[in-house]
């Protein structure tokens, strides 16, 4: 009777052990899961943020052939289409994503931007149509001005430029579109105040400099403006004034303004050099 006891207790000791041992091993597979999850949202975030757009390119598409529902993989995979000036790829990734089920406002946003660098107008404006109208962003806004601009719908590209402006503490980009948008339209005094809003906004955003030039130059004003700039940013808006006054016919300014721009870079201007050569070459 002892014997069967001793017996009966190691059984139900045995049964106890496996039973640790299988919760154990759960636990650490659970463990391990975990910072799996952690890891590749790690890699996720690195790929997204540091890595090579083509390489997160790769990446994303190929952990997509694991896992071609995942929402968060999709969407990385047309940031990086984005990030790799792969436009027409990420357009149709975008669709994908918004396609998918936890599809968000923003999702839609980037579709509309995406299809707006391809300039595929129609199918922007259409994506921006159907996004509520309770999501107010300052991309969704500045997107929105972007689409009246092209369809010359001044006033509403005007509401829609200032609007986007006020939505965000970082206005520069869009008070640079802005002023893009007045400089096409041939308002160079408001073009040059937008210019200049950007620039104290964000003194290193050297496509508002460039810009601001050209709108001064349309002045034929060809004196360069009190901003921030380096030496090679001031020779290179030096040959963008000068290129603009030798097309309003101020062919000698023009040169002047050339050999200015050559002086002044700290290297060899190979551009201000040739149409230097191309000027006094007649």
């Amino acid at each position: 009777m002892r014997q069967m006891f001793l017996f009966s207790a190691c059984l139900a000791g045995a049964f106890a052990l496996s039973a640790c041992e299988k919760d154990a091993d759960e636990t650490v597979e659970r463990a391990f899961q975990d910072v799996n999850v952690i890891d590749e949202s790690n890699l996720n975030d690195v790929m997204l943020t540091v890595a090579d757009p083509n390489e997160a390119v790769n990446y994303f598409r190929n952990t997509l052939k694991e896992h071609p529902d995942r929402i968060d993989l999709q969407r990385g995979l047309a940031i990086s289409l984005i990030r790799a000036k792969r436009n027409t790829e990420a357009v149709s990734a975008w669709k994908k994503t918004v396609a998918l089920p936890g599809a968000t406002s923003e999702d839609r946003t980037r579709l509309a931007d995406a299809q707006i660098r391809t300039s595929d107008w129609d199918a922007a404006k259409a994506t921006l149509n159907a996004i509520p109208p309770t999501h107010e962003t300052h991309q969704r806004y500045r997107l929105e001005a972007m689409v009246a601009d092209a369809g010359k719908d001044w006033k509403r590209a005007d509401s829609f430029y200032e609007i986007a402006a006020g939505l965000t503490t970082r206005p520069a980009k869009i008070m640079n579109n802005w002023g893009y948008s007045k400089l096409t339209r041939g308002d160079y005094a408001e073009a040059e105040r937008l210019f200049g809003e950007a620039i104290q906004q964000d003194r290193d955003l050297f496509t508002a400099k460039n810009n601001l030039v050209l709108a001064r130059g349309a002045q034929r004003n060809y004196a360069l403006p009190v901003i921030p700039m380096t030496q090679t940013e001031q020779a290179q808006l030096l040959h963008t004034l000068a290129l603009t006054a030798v097309k309003q016919g101020d062919v000698k300014l023009g040169e002047g303004l050339l050999r200015e721009a050559v002086a002044t870079h700290p290297q060899h201007f190979e551009a201000a050099s040739k149409a230097l050569t191309a000027l006094e070459n007649g």
